[in-house]
């Protein structure tokens, strides 16, 4: 299995994955346009229904949890997939727009496609295992990177987002109303989150559940004392506008403490970085300089194995030193 040239059923087999592949891009296109088609209905009756006069303005704070609807012919495959809740949960963390059909067929088509890519380039051997890994680990890395930056941005509105709901309390709104403040005035995704807690609750979700369920969405320690903060209050009683004060002091507070911490911590992010550029900098210097010499890397079958090794320890380095410098705070 050293060489596609010498193995009729391995190119047979390339082949056959090739056309497997564009078969499910195709599928995926037309349930997107299917999906893209009854959003566009939909959006057009919410719009007619709000603007009639003397209708109640209809949000899509709750239609958006219909997003990402799974694909029909893959349904019952997942329905035996282990825990597939917490990977739709995932998902809507990220708010991707993604089911979990579309990221498994995301997920198996890159897997397929990298690693017949590797095979191809290198032959046979472990390597398109390596291949198949990034595969399997790219859109989950996607996904994590998207859901990181949201709670970011959430978190980083979140105290403004706290003493404009304790101003509207002070000056002798509701609570509720104090949440419809905040979804109107607040940027995303401080602003669909309350959004959707207030539209819960109006339409007969207790607001403790309504409370629970945005501390599940957006599991950040912040939004769980908000959470818990609101809960205790409704039950016990108190000034809850200064208990929200103090809460978006100790909020902003923390991250006054984390620009240090990421201050201190600077150096070795940067000493990360630099271990991972330095190889490809010294390769295309030498490249430039001879040729030559830096080819046998990629004409030789074993040359193209140590090039994918010290790629995949290269990325396995970064991310453990990344891992090292990131501290809680």
């Amino acid at each position: 299995m050293g060489s596609l040239q010498g193995s009729p059923w391995l190119a047979a087999l390339v082949a056959f994955g090739a056309i497997f592949l564009a078969v499910i891009a195709v599928v995926l296109l037309i349930e997107a346009a299917r999906r893209w088609r009854s959003q566009r209905v939909i959006s057009r009756e919410l719009r007619r229904l709000s603007e009639s006069p003397g209708t109640p303005s209809v949000d899509s704070g709750l239609v958006r949890e219909r997003e990402g609807v799974e694909i029909a012919w893959l349904e019952p495959v997942l329905l035996r997939l282990p825990r597939r809740q917490d990977l739709q949960h995932f998902l809507e963390q990220a708010d991707m727009g993604w089911s979990v059909s579309t990221f498994i067929m995301i997920t198996i088509g890159l897997a397929a496609g990298f690693a017949l890519a590797v095979l191809v380039a290198v032959g046979g051997g472990p390597a398109p295992l390596g291949g198949v890994a990034l595969g399997v680990m790219l859109p989950y890395l996607v996904v994590t990177q998207r859901r990181k930056k949201r709670f970011a941005k959430f978190e980083e509105h979140f105290p403004e987002a706290i003493d404009l709901l304790s101003r509207a309390i002070r000056a002798g709104h509701a609570f509720s109303t104090g949440l419809r403040v905040v979804s109107e005035e607040s940027p995303d995704p401080i602003s669909a989150e309350f959004r959707q807690v207030y539209e819960e609750q109006k339409f007969g979700l207790p607001l403790s559940e309504s409370l629970l369920a945005l501390s599940d969405r957006i599991s950040l320690l912040d939004v769980r004392i908000f959470v818990t903060a609101v809960l205790v209050q409704l039950e016990s009683g108190g000034n809850l506008a200064e208990i929200l004060d103090n809460l978006a002091y100790i909020i902003r507070e923390r991250f006054r403490f984390r620009r240090q911490l990421n201050t201190h911590t600077a150096h070795g992010r940067i000493t990360g970085l630099v271990l991972v550029l330095a190889p490809i900098v010294a390769g295309v210097g030498m490249y430039s300089i001879n040729p030559e010499y830096m080819m046998v890397l990629f004409t030789e079958p074993l040359g193209r194995l140590m090039l994918f090794t010290a790629a995949g320890f290269q990325i396995l380095g970064f991310i453990v030193i990344r891992r090292i410098m990131d501290v809680e705070v």
